[in-house]
């Protein structure tokens, strides 16, 4: 890393036992991101961002699970080679890069970063280096969950689409194209359970529950989803949600020009892949027509 300061420069590294192209989508997509970007198990992030360009911006919303402490890491991009190298400036002006070795089918990283002068060299060494591992374990997890991107412009303010998703009769609406009776029970603060649930056509009632790991109002909805419901039982545990409990369901809220374009990231096993690659796009097709009105 050039130096534009005196400031001491700490690197860390790491081989992970996957493919570099996986690698990388594992270290740039936000809704991954979310999932590994902790250095403790008593820390989650809870909200990113990614513009993955030359001047674009991160952020990440880092916390404590108890709630008790949190902060926002962010910064600029400088440079940008794809499966290669990431190059910035933190919030606070201190530089950082990244870099990406291809070895066969492993990939070593290797970060660089100047320190900080709150705390020990040894400390923020540590607290990196766990980030780091914490990522490598998550990047070599085997599993058959893909990961689904939907996207839809819709000429309403992030503030119109967000209300509107969550409004108890537009939520009924935009999400009917999955279950006509689809419903949810509970609010949409952070850290709240949500029931989302519907009848079969035996008039069985049934659905999943999850939690509102982040709520940023006109920006931002994660869900994280730990079980299931069976009429009139929750199951949190066993085979029937193993799986996937701690699946996340992903919403973004960006401006664009006089509208909105809105993002969804969730994870799905194989077998319910295509059903959702056919029903997403109606669900946002249906959250537009609504919004727009």
């Amino acid at each position: 890393m050039e130096q534009a300061s005196s400031k001491p420069v700490i690197t860390i590294e790491t081989l992970v036992n996957a493919k570099i192209d996986k690698v990388w989508a594992y270290w740039t997509e936000p809704a991954f991101i979310i999932k590994w970007n902790a250095a403790s198990d008593d820390w989650h992030t809870t909200f990113s961002v990614n513009d993955l360009r030359a001047g674009g911006k991160f952020i990440s919303r880092m916390e404590a699970k108890d709630g008790s402490f949190g902060f926002e890491f962010w910064g600029i991009y400088d440079k940008v080679e794809p499966m290669t190298l990431i190059e910035s400036t933190m919030g606070d002006g201190r530089k950082m890069k990244v870099e990406f070795f291809e070895e066969g089918d492993k990939t070593k990283i290797i970060e660089s970063f100047e320190a900080e002068t709150e705390n020990s060299l040894e400390m923020q060494r540590t607290g990196w280096q766990a980030i780091l591992d914490n990522f490598g374990k998550f990047a070599e997890k085997s599993t058959d969950n893909v990961l689904l991107r939907f996207e839809k412009t819709i000429n309403a303010s992030p503030e119109k689409v967000f209300k509107t998703m969550i409004d108890k009769d537009g939520y009924k609406q935009w999400t009917a194209p999955f279950n006509e009776t689809s419903q949810f029970e509970g609010t949409w603060e952070k850290g709240s359970k949500m029931l989302f649930i519907g009848t079969d056509s035996n008039g069985k009632r049934g659905g999943m529950i999850g939690r509102v790991k982040e709520n940023r109002p006109y920006e931002f909805i994660g869900i994280e989803y730990y079980g299931l419901v069976k009429e009139d039982e929750e199951i949190t545990e066993g085979p029937e949600v193993d799986s996937w409990a701690g699946s996340m369901e992903n919403y973004w809220f960006f401006p664009e020009g006089n509208g909105t374009k809105m993002v969804v990231n969730l994870e799905s096993n194989q077998e319910f892949m295509s059903y959702f690659q056919e029903t997403w796009p109606n669900a946002l097709e249906v959250l537009k027509n609504i919004s727009e009105k």
